[in-house]
């Protein structure tokens, strides 16, 4: 495999980048998906600041087949490049009462039929997480009762014994401010009522501090099942019920422009140096995964956001956990 960069890893972690990236051209912002050319490019930019691998939604499995000819021959490219893996998918399925809802029982079995589908899509690539968000959209779910979390919590059972024990994936459960699982109150029952050993989580630090969670204190409390991370920080903490805005509370909310930054953004209120000391506590090791959502809001652009947040780690936050 070329190195393109120095890794921003140390002896205990390593980096991925959560891909939400788009390339600015005379015709607009296109999908690097679009052709080998751009797609090459991106990841050569990625490898160059120091990520080792990339994360991406599974709409986009099909695109790398088209544009390669195999997910085999995919990953041989981005080995080729300095990118040893796509680490971790983000199962972008759309919730819908009529035939996709984890609260509703009634919906499980196809929503445990389609998770495995996706896994046998996706073989070749080296993924080691399957990134889902446990709950509807807040609006659909509420009230959220005791029974609906339960049930939640049965599916992502079924889904995690499966992606585990059939492809050594880890569902990882990630929880967006407007996810029907969102209080620390919520988060703990659900938890509580998910099987240790298939259900784990994805830190989104920005995503809990939007809500009103500490990430912090929800990864000391739960360590032990945190197998992911989205690294990106915010301004705004929701006090204003945005998470009940319909039908998109990242995008339609009045009071809030621009929910997500970089690491390293001036203002920023998630606690990174905090974050590493404590992983570096309870001596976690792995893969981490930064992310720029809708980093383009407001002027700002990805490889920008990427490469700030590549100079933090490196100059920064490496010195505290290594």
């Amino acid at each position: 495999m070329t190195t393109v960069g120095t890794p921003l890893g140390g002896r205990k972690l390593r980096y991925a980048y959560m891909d939400h990236w788009r390339v600015d051209t005379a015709q607009g912002q296109v999908s690097q998906y679009s052709s080998v050319e751009r797609f090459d490019a991106f990841l050569k930019q990625i490898a160059g600041v120091g990520y080792e691998a990339i994360e991406t939604f599974d709409f986009h499995l099909g695109a790398l087949r088209d544009l390669f000819g195999s997910l085999e021959a995919a990953r041989a490219h981005m080995q080729s490049r300095g990118i040893d893996r796509v680490l971790s998918l983000f199962h972008a399925v759309m919730y819908d009462a009529r035939q996709s809802t984890p609260h509703v029982r009634a919906t499980h079995d196809r929503i445990v039929n389609y998770a495995e589908y996706i896994m046998k899509s996706s073989a070749g690539l080296g993924v080691q997480n399957f990134i889902v968000m446990p709950a509807g959209l807040y609006f659909d779910v509420e009230p959220v009762t005791d029974d609906k979390l339960r049930a939640c919590a049965e599916l992502w059972n079924r889904v995690g014994q499966m992606t585990l024990e059939g492809y050594g994936v880890k569902t990882c459960c990630h929880h967006e401010f407007f996810c029907g699982i969102r209080s620390a109150e919520q988060l703990q029952k659900f938890y509580d009522w998910t099987d240790p050993r298939y259900v784990f989580l994805c830190l989104d630090t920005a995503q809990h501090v939007i809500a009103g969670v500490d990430p912090v204190d929800l990864f000391l409390k739960l360590h032990d099942r945190c197998a992911a991370f989205h690294l990106k920080d915010t301004h705004h903490v929701d006090t204003n019920g945005d998470y009940r805005r319909k039908p998109d509370a990242e995008v339609m909310a009045p009071t809030t422009a621009r929910w997500f930054y970089e690491i390293g953004t001036e203002g920023g209120l998630v606690d990174f140096p905090a974050l590493y000391g404590a992983m570096k506590e309870v001596g976690w090791q792995g893969w981490v995964g930064v992310e720029h959502d809708k980093a383009d809001v407001g002027g700002g652009n990805y490889p920008e956001s990427t490469a700030i947040a590549a100079w933090t780690i490196r100059n920064v936050l490496r010195k505290i956990n290594d």
